[in-house]
Formats: C-alpha cells, sequence, structure tokens
C-alpha cells in the first residue's frame, strides 16, 4: 500500500490549506498543515476543529515569541483565525494536544 505524501507548496498556500482542512507543507518542512493541524518548526501552533473553527496560538512578540520565522507564521495563520489563543492556555487546551507530528510523510 503506497503512503501518501503531502503536497508540497509556498507558506501562503499552507495555511490556506490548513484554514480549508487539507494537508500541505513547504518546500523545507517547517511549515506543515496536517490533519487539522499547523506545525512551524514541529512546534504546533494552530488547529481546526471539525466544525472548521481555526484557533490559533499567539507564538508572537505580544504573545509569547518563539522565533521570527514562528512569528511570521502564525501572522500569515492569524488572517484565518477565528480564536487566538495566548500560548499558555493553548499549552493546556486540548486543542494543542497531538502526538502525531513525528509520524507525518513528509
Amino acid at each position: 500500500m503506497k503512503e501518501e505524501v503531502i503536497p508540497v507548496v509556498r507558506n501562503k498556500l499552507v495555511i490556506d490549506a490548513w484554514s480549508e482542512g487539507r494537508d500541505a507543507r513547504n518546500h523545507r518542512g517547517t511549515l506543515v498543515s496536517a490533519g487539522g493541524s499547523l506545525y512551524s518548526y514541529q512546534l504546533k501552533i494552530a488547529q481546526r476543529t471539525p466544525s472548521g473553527t481555526c484557533v490559533v496560538a499567539d507564538y508572537t512578540a505580544g504573545g509569547e515569541y518563539r522565533s521570527q520565522t514562528t512569528s511570521c507564521h502564525v501572522g500569515r495563520a492569524r488572517i484565518h483565525a477565528d480564536m487566538m489563543m495566548h500560548p499558555r492556555v493553548w499549552e493546556t487546551s486540548p486543542l494543542s494536544y497531538d502526538p502525531t507530528y513525528e509520524q507525518l510523510p513528509l
């Protein structure tokens, strides 16, 4: 059985795919949308719920800064966000839990 590979696209299209519930990744695998989750450098930064609600963790200078690139990824995802969460709230939320990143076919 052939394993599906996540499509490789530009960063903007990864974010668009995530907001629409589709899988995608950038060419370096540093921004990944998979199974409704959005990752920046293996850090889960957002979740699209089964009902289509997009929730983003505010890993920017206004929330809890991680890196310039992650901050940019969050900024792009924020456009589609129905809700932003401070990272301290995000990290205690069930939305932040996802043990599957290492199993993704990148």
